[in-house]
């Protein structure tokens, strides 16, 4: 799905993350293509509903605070919990590549957060990328989380396409990997989805929210150290996740006791 009207918002907020600089009608529409009438219209939109102002005059265009005041309240509403962050960096601390948090949108996989590897030559992640739910370890992670009805009904809408000689190409395969999986307590992922990246995933479940958290790298790192991984991720959660989550239950209990 993609909404012509709201793509174009959203392009024209990447552009300025870009550029970080204030650009007039002229250059934005020529930038993206833009009928000026059209490109008019959007920046008049936005700029009337104080998304958009001009710092000097006449002298171009610039998202206003007004975007920051919004999502801190977004992130204020529903943050990700402290421990997931500190999950994160004692991750790439004791595996040494890339981390990542992610959540299921529709029939992706969404990146919340993320802390790359301190290598030259990492997989480079970045909160906002969408990845298939069926295709990657991340993926099936978060699969493994539905019911057998819902994930069954994600599947379905999914779109078996071959990105490289790995991708599972069926919902039973899918399915098959998820079970194995779970059995063996990671999900693994070996270059289905983007070549020459391997990485492990295993799914996360905090008071009302589910994740999934994955370290990825190149294959020619990961590949060995799978099992390694692995424990270290399982460690790490215990630690960070499901000991301090005990230590709160505990002590609310001890709290309503009182």
């Amino acid at each position: 799905m993609n909404v012509k009207q709201a793509a174009n918002v959203l392009d024209l907020i990447e552009f300025f993350a870009r550029h970080q600089r204030p650009a007039a009608l002229a250059e934005i529409a020529r930038h993206f293509d833009w009928p000026r009438s059209s490109t008019f219209n959007l920046l008049g939109t936005l700029a009337g509903r104080g998304y958009l102002y001009e710092p000097t005059a006449r002298g171009g265009y610039y998202p206003s605070p007004l975007w920051s005041t919004l999502l801190q309240q977004i992130e204020r509403a529903e943050p990700i919990p402290d421990r997931l962050r500190a999950l994160l960096r004692a991750l790439v601390e004791r595996t040494g590549e890339t981390a990542v948090l992610a959540a299921t949108s529709g029939t992706s996989a969404l990146f919340i957060d993320a802390i790359e590897s301190p290598h030259a030559i990492r997989y480079t992640a970045r909160p906002g990328k969408l990845v298939p739910l069926h295709v990657t370890a991340t993926g099936r992670a978060l699969l493994s989380l539905l019911s057998p009805t819902d994930r069954a009904s994600v599947l379905r809408r999914a779109t078996f396409e071959r990105y490289t000689p790995t991708t599972l190409m069926s919902v039973a395969a899918v399915e098959k990997e998820i079970q194995r999986s779970l059995q063996r307590g990671f999900f693994e992922g070996a270059a289905e989805y983007t070549p020459e990246l391997g990485g492990v995933a295993m799914p996360l479940q905090v008071p009302h929210r589910q994740f999934a958290v994955l370290v990825a790298g190149p294959m020619s790192r990961v590949k060995a150290r799978t099992k390694e991984l692995a424990s270290i991720m399982a460690a790490e959660i215990e630690r960070h996740v499901v000991g301090r989550l005990a230590a709160e239950t505990k002590t609310e209990r001890v709290a309503a006791g009182r």
